[in-house]
């Protein structure tokens, strides 16, 4: 169980490392208007507080889906860690008797 644990904090780490780097792009681009000839600015009067908490906004739930997709990956992991870890001991412990070994000649 606590390797599960840990397999699933460290996935979900991951997941939010990925999305940092992610999303800022991402909604660089989806947010990028198209159509616009090379060099032509759009005139428009913003309200930067509204602006920095929609992209705050998106960042920060990108970054939890990162994590949610991380954890989900990292208990995966350990999961198909565990059973194969099962069926390897399993096999080893009794799957067959043992051969039988060739009585020394007296």
């Amino acid at each position: 169980m606590k390797t599960l644990l840990i397999l699933a904090l460290l996935g979900a780490d991951l997941g939010i490392i990925v999305a940092s780097y992610a999303v800022p792009p991402a909604l660089s681009w989806y947010s990028e208007p198209a159509g616009l000839p090379n060099g032509t600015q759009i005139q428009a009067l913003v309200e930067i507080p509204k602006v920095i908490h929609y992209a705050t906004g998106k960042l920060i739930r990108g970054q939890l889906i990162g994590a949610a997709a991380g954890a989900i990956g990292g208990v995966a992991l350990g999961v198909f860690l565990r059973s194969r870890r099962k069926k390897s001991a399993a096999g080893d412990a009794g799957g067959s008797p043992p051969a039988p070994t060739a009585a020394p000649k007296p």
